[in-house]
């Protein structure tokens, strides 16, 4: 444990005497935020946090631990759900936070575009981009804390998938310091450029595997003006789909958002947020949260009104109440967002994050909820998600006064359970978090030996020593 102990301070040293020790942190208490992940259930350490203020920092940094035989945990916000940017070898892993590189620094409105730097919050973005009259769309429920190199790692997702695509569908550019150090200026704002392979394609989604995101160019929209949100209740998550299926047809590609929940989404958003109070007076089997947008001369107050009037009329949907303000809405989407809360308040839980085809979403959660109602009764299981794009997440929460350990083993066979049917219907464990570490063995389990061959070799070309953010995603071994 000395040698242990006094080889990791003498690596520090290092580090200090190579950077400053003005971009790191050693102390333990200072360390531990970006040790642990978002919902406190991991808890590692680290030999340093690096915090580099330029993209020639990350470069000096990524080469620092090249020479010290380090590897590299890349982390943006520590806002991820599958342990992506958690450190798990203490004594041989530096983590190297883009918090500090949060600059805005272009928005061209005439271009539509805009370059930011990895480490800017969403949401701080998102409101410069507002105040030049301009929308960037993509919209999570931890918009307030996340940042865009890992939204773009992770090719994030959110509520506004269904019109405007994920984070990849938003991307126009990447800036990007690889294993070695070297950075690579790929900032472009074209969005017609078919000189060969659209390298920055290899980035997005692969987790910080292949390199550091250290800037992005992404896609602005005009700002959308007018708003009509809705919230809806139904008889079943299958009349949900049909109910999106009608949408899709009549609000065509003004409809931003739809997504569904169950009834105890609002008991655990309650229980999250006690201020809130139910906007539908009756109780339903399933609600659908929907959102429609526009600009110009755009009437979605009409539009909105003319839909819901005709799935009323036709018994689709049995009540609803449209927001009359921006601030109504905002109160209607905390029950989306505060059910998280809610969930996480009960402690540690089966979290899913998956996929299929729409046309079997309603079959899917009806035979993953009985199977675990049949082996599992005691369990909670709460489906909810953005219907329009077949993700749903599925999750399941122990019973009251469960101890971590029980807890643990109902996590891991609600999953087992959740993932044999999710087989049946050929659909992916992982729709927009990401596989990190807490997915790796499913993933790896499911990988086809061809797809599993392009990967090991892509990341043999990019860092052929395997610093970079290993045990995320796949399991490598570096040549002997």
């Amino acid at each position: 444990m000395a040698d242990a102990v006094s080889g990791t301070e003498s690596l520090r040293e290092k580090l200090k005497a190579v950077l400053g020790e003005g971009l790191l942190l050693t102390a333990q208490e200072d360390m531990q935020r970006y040790c642990s992940d978002w919902h406190g259930d991991v808890k590692s350490s680290a030999v340093a946090v690096i915090r580099p203020r330029s993209t020639e920092d990350v470069s000096a940094a990524v080469r620092a631990c090249a020479e010290l035989g380090l590897a590299i945990i890349p982390q943006g916000g520590n806002t991820g759900l599958v342990l992506g940017g958690t450190p798990d070898d203490p004594a041989r892993q530096v983590v190297i936070s883009l918090e500090r590189m949060n600059a805005i620094r272009a928005i061209d409105a005439d271009d539509f575009s805009a370059v930011v730097e990895a480490g800017c919050i969403l949401s701080e973005f998102k409101d410069a981009v507002a105040e030049q009259g301009m929308f960037f769309p993509l919209s999570l429920g931890a918009q307030g804390s996340c940042r865009m190199g890992g939204n773009v790692s992770t090719n994030a997702g959110g509520i506004n998938v269904l019109r405007y695509g994920m984070t990849r569908e938003l991307v126009l550019g990447l800036e990007v310091v690889l294993p070695d150090g070297t950075i690579w200026n790929g900032l472009s704002t074209l969005r017609k450029d078919n000189r060969g392979v659209d390298l920055k394609q290899l980035f997005i989604g692969a987790e910080g595997t292949l390199g550091i995101i250290t800037a992005v160019s992404v896609k602005l929209y005009p700002n959308p003006e007018h708003v009509e949100t809705a919230l809806l209740g139904l008889n079943s998550l299958d009349d949900a789909i049909k109910l999106y299926r009608r949408a899709r047809r009549e609000c065509c590609d003004l409809m931003s958002a739809f997504e569904f929940m169950p009834p105890v989404a609002f008991t655990l958003a309650i229980e999250a947020i006690p201020d809130l109070k139910m906007p539908i007076a009756g109780d339903y089997p399933a609600y659908v949260l929907m959102e429609i947008s526009g600009s110009g001369l755009v009437d979605t107050a009409d539009l909105m009104g003319r839909f819901l009037e005709g799935v009323m009329e036709d018994g689709l949907v049995l009540d609803g109440v449209i927001a009359s303000s921006r601030a109504q809405a905002q109160s209607l989407w905390l029950f989306r967002e505060g059910m998280n809360e809610g969930q996480a308040l009960r402690g540690a839980h089966m979290r899913t994050d998956i996929s299929v085809p729409l046309s079997k979403l309603a079959e899917f959660v009806a035979e993953a909820e009985a199977e675990l109602h049949a082996k599992l009764p005691e369990c909670l299981a709460v489906s909810y998600g953005h219907v329009g794009d077949g993700n749903v997440h599925l999750n399941v929460l122990p019973p009251d006064g469960s101890s971590r350990e029980e807890r643990d083993a109902y996590i891991y066979k609600s999953k087992v359970l959740v993932n044999e049917v999710l087989d049946r219907y050929v659909g992916s464990i992982s729709a927009e978090h990401g596989i990190g570490r807490l997915k790796r063995s499913d993933f790896e389990a499911r990988l086809p030996e061809v797809q599993r061959n392009m990967i090991m070799n892509l990341k043999k070309a990019f860092d052929p020593e395997f610093r970079m953010n290993p045990g995320c995603q796949i399991t490598l071994q570096a040549h002997s």
